[in-house]
Formats: structure tokens, C-alpha cells, sequence
């Protein structure tokens, strides 16, 4: 059994979305996804552990040979970005039972949690998958299961905010796979490791040059990368609660851990970044982001919708580590696809169980409800620390290990910047602190009360585990390390 590990990765929650799809009751369909959540996150701590004593894994689907048939690769950067996903997912299985109740017509639950599933697969899939088509076939998966989602949610502005995303989505899907076409036909695969092998004696050429472009401006769309993420704060912001905590940690860093696959595994860094001009394009799109995204955020009176544009802004921080392609460099933005992913689930739990009480998430009504719901507020204060980079914090350990790659490469005023940029979380992070805590009740938080534990339990693990990596981050940033040396040290 354990051979086949790889593919029950995938299988698990592909299985259980039908199930769930079969049942049609609310009850039945939970249960469904909360065992293949936890399933999938013992396979995936199970891989890990494989990868690290045992090196990379290698399954063959069917038997075929990679150069014909499709490669499950598990590495140490694609087993963290599965335990990544696969625990926010269990994690998040006891939060959804009420919150997915409160927000989602009964006859509907079942089917949300169906298309839940068929997002946990996609994004399962494209982390371990090495080839590229099956690649974009997962992409689609949890896109179109992404956009059912967030088209779920009682406002019904989350009708166009899925519309959007579905637009976009669609774009981006279709230039990463022109990208693909043109490296399949110049190099007569689709796997990505073969690829990234005989690339390296056509990799000046214009097909492989267009196929960078194409399947770079695909990816990025689907990552949000500045200005590329038009579609991500009215997704975050409408789509129902346990949708919005599962999306803001993990699909956008899936479609990361992607655009790091074919930078550094399949063009190769020294192509990418020493020939061509993408590490400056990446530092100005990232930094742009961190400021652009941090201002827009600062002004804004709805609470999802500040920290979903508070998202842009962190994953500018993720693409600047990428930028800079130092191990240094790299494990900081590797971390801080961890560190964030854990932030902003504590974070949109929070404000999920803050719905359930009060509705709606306005600043104005959340006035006083610290006293109302002291737990729920505390652990959004500690996510909200993380968020800052306040010592103690994920979001601490992130940052200096980007300040401190930009020391080694002599970009002092990089550092600065980073620095400065953390000035704008502690403004509108401190907007939603002082509301919460320093005012009196609003009329709405009056009647709120605390939040049951189902909800209490998992929002303080992952709010507590913003702490507990930040004070020992030997675990986190020491798989971060020896990712970034593995995709540094890789043929390309």
C-alpha cells in the first residue's frame, strides 16, 4: 500500500467528492470530506517523511515510462506544499460543520462540500504531478470546483466575483497551456523533469522563450500576482467562509509552488534569471504589490475584503524571495508560503465565525466585539501579528530571511523597503485591533456570543501554530532550506 501512496493522494478526495456528490444530505457529505481531508493529510505526512529519509519518490502511472505516460514526483518543495494543503483542509473540516450551515441553503451543503473535495484534489494534483499537461488538467479542476465555491455564497455579489474569477481563470488556463504546447513541441514531452533536460541545448530559442512568456503571464494570473489580481479580493471577500479559509491558504500558493517549478526545475534559474530580464520584472511587480496592495487595504470598511487585499500584498512578499534566487532568498519566500497559509486561515476563521454571530464583517460592526467574543478576537489578534512580522510570529521569520538576502546580494535598499512595508499591516491591522477591543459594542455585536468550539479548536491550532513556528522555526524553515537548495542545485 504504501508504494501507491502517490496516487491515493489524489484518489482519496477525488473518491470522497463523489460520495459526498451521492449522498446528498448534509450530515453524510461532512463526514465524507472531514475523513478524506484527514486521509489525505496522513498520506501527505507519510510522503514526507519518505522524501526526507528516502530521497525523491517516483510512481509510474500504469507502469508507463515517464517519457510516455504521467510521473507522480514528490520532492521536498511539492511534499510541503501537500502537507500544506491537505492539513488546512483537515484542519478545516470541524470549522466548516457550522459555519457551512449557517452560510449555505441546506439542499446546497452537499454539494458544497462535493466541490470542496474536487478543490482538494486539483490542487493535490498539480503539486505532485510532474507532468506537464496533467498539470493544467488538475489547474482545471480546482479552478472550475474553486469558482462553484465561491459562486455559493449568500451575497450576491458573489455571483460576479466568480463570473470575474472565471474569466481570468479562463485566460490564465489558456496561456499556460499554448506554454506547454510549444515546449512539447520543441522538446517531445511533457514531463517536466525530461523537459527541463532537453531544454538546455534550445533554450535561447524563440519557442522556448514564447512558451516562458505564455505559461509565466498564465500562472501568474492564477497566483494574483500585481497587477494580475483583479480577481482576488471579490473572491475572498463574497465566497462563503470556510471556501475563502481554504482558498486563501492554499490555492494561490499551489499555483506558486508551479510558477517555482518551471522557473527553477524546467527554463532553469540561470537561464531565467542571469539571461533574461524577469528578476527585475519580478522585483517591481512584487515590491508594487506590497505597497499597492498594503494602501488599498488600509481604506478599506469590510474586513474580508481588507485582508484578501491584504493577500496581494503577502504574496509580493513570496515572489520577491523567488526574485532575488539566492537559497536564501528562495527559503524566505519557500517559508512564507507556509507562514502565510497558516496566517490567513486563522485569520478568515475568525472572520467566519464573526459571521456566524454578526453577519456581516464591517468594521462598524465588529466595534466591541472583543468583550462579546474575546476568544475569536484574540486569535485574530495573534494571526494579525503574524501578518505585521512581529518577533514571536510565522510572519517574523519570513521577513528576515528576505532582509537578510538582500544584505548578501549588497540591496540594502530592499531591505529597507520590506522594513517599511510592515508600517501598512500595523495601520490597517491596527484599524480592526482598535475597533474590536477599544470601542463600545456596536448594536449588532451586542447580541454576539462566543463561537462554538468546533470552530474555537481550529482557528486557535492554526493561530497557535503562528506562534509555535515562529518562536522555533526549525521545522518549517529547515524543509524551506533544503527545497530551495534542491531547486537551486537542479538541471535546467
Amino acid at each position: 500500500m504504501l508504494q501507491h501512496l502517490p496516487v491515493l493522494q489524489v484518489m482519496v478526495p477525488l473518491f470522497g467528492a463523489l460520495v459526498a456528490a451521492l449522498s446528498r444530505r448534509p450530515g453524510p457529505s461532512w463526514l465524507v470530506m472531514t475523513a478524506a481531508s484527514w486521509i489525505a493529510l496522513a498520506i501527505s505526512v507519510t510522503l514526507m517523511h519518505q522524501v526526507l529519509t528516502g530521497g525523491v519518490i517516483s510512481y509510474h502511472i500504469g507502469g508507463w515510462d515517464p517519457s510516455l505516460g504521467i510521473e507522480y514526483r514528490v520532492d521536498v518543495f511539492s511534499a510541503l506544499i501537500l502537507v500544506l494543503v491537505s492539513g488546512i483542509a483537515a484542519v478545516s473540516a470541524p470549522f466548516a460543520h457550522r459555519s457551512v450551515a449557517s452560510e449555505i441553503p441546506e439542499d446546497r451543503i452537499a454539494w458544497f462540500y462535493t466541490m470542496y473535495l474536487l478543490a482538494l484534489t486539483g490542487l493535490l494534483g498539480i503539486a505532485i504531478t510532474g507532468d506537464a499537461f496533467n498539470a493544467f488538467v488538475f489547474l482545471e479542476v480546482s479552478s472550475l470546483s474553486s469558482y462553484a465555491l465561491i459562486a455559493l455564497g449568500r451575497d450576491r455579489r458573489a455571483l460576479v466575483a466568480a463570473y470575474q474569477y472565471l474569466i481570468l481563470g479562463t485566460i490564465g488556463a489558456t496561456f499556460y497551456v499554448i506554454g506547454v504546447g510549444f515546449l512539447y513541441v520543441t522538446t517531445g514531452t511533457l514531463n517536466l523533469g525530461l523537459i527541463g533536460e532537453r531544454l538546455a541545448a534550445v533554450e535561447s530559442t524563440r519557442p522556448v522563450l514564447t512558451a516562458l512568456a505564455f505559461i509565466t503571464v498564465g500562472i501568474s494570473l492564477k497566483l494574483a500576482l500585481f497587477p494580475l489580481h483583479v480577481w482576488l479580493p471579490n473572491a475572498y471577500a463574497y465566497a462563503p467562509s470556510t471556501a475563502t479559509v481554504f482558498l486563501a491558504a492554499t490555492a494561490t500558493k499551489v499555483a506558486i509552488y508551479l510558477f517555482v517549478r518551471y522557473l527553477f526545475t524546467v527554463f532553469g534559474d540561470r537561464f531565467v534569471f542571469a539571461e533574461l530580464p524577469i528578476q527585475q520584472v519580478l522585483i517591481v511587480l512584487s515590491v508594487a504589490a506590497i505597497f499597492g496592495a498594503g494602501a488599498v487595504a488600509i481604506f478599506q470598511s469590510d474586513v474580508k475584503r481588507m485582508f484578501a487585499y491584504s493577500s496581494v500584498a503577502q504574496i509580493g512578499y513570496i515572489t520577491l524571495g523567488i526574485a532575488i534566487a539566492t537559497q536564501t532568498g528562495l527559503t524566505g519566500g519557500i517559508v512564507h508560503v507556509i507562514n502565510h497559509g497558516l496566517i490567513k486561515g486563522a485569520l478568515f476563521m475568525a472572520l467566519g465565525a464573526v459571521a456566524l454571530q454578526v453577519r456581516h464583517c464591517h468594521i462598524e460592526e465588529l466595534a466591541g466585539l472583543g468583550q462579546k467574543m474575546p476568544l475569536t478576537m484574540s486569535a485574530l489578534v495573534v494571526a494579525g501579528l503574524g501578518l505585521i512580522g512581529v518577533p514571536g510570529t510565522v510572519g517574523f521569520i519570513s521577513k528576515w530571511y528576505l532582509i537578510v538576502a538582500s544584505f548578501e546580494v549588497g540591496w540594502w535598499w530592499l531591505a529597507v523597503l520590506i522594513v517599511a512595508s510592515s508600517l501598512l499591516t500595523v495601520v490597517y491591522v491596527g484599524r480592526v485591533v482598535e475597533a474590536v477591543w477599544f470601542r463600545e459594542p456596536s448594536e449588532v455585536a451586542r447580541g454576539a456570543r462566543e463561537a462554538p468550539l468546533s470552530m474555537l479548536i481550529p482557528m486557535w491550532l492554526l493561530a497557535g501554530a503562528t506562534v509555535f513556528f515562529g518562536i522555533d522555526a526549525n521545522l518549517t524553515a529547515g524543509i524551506a532550506a533544503k527545497a530551495a537548495a534542491a531547486l537551486l542545485g537542479s538541471p535546467g
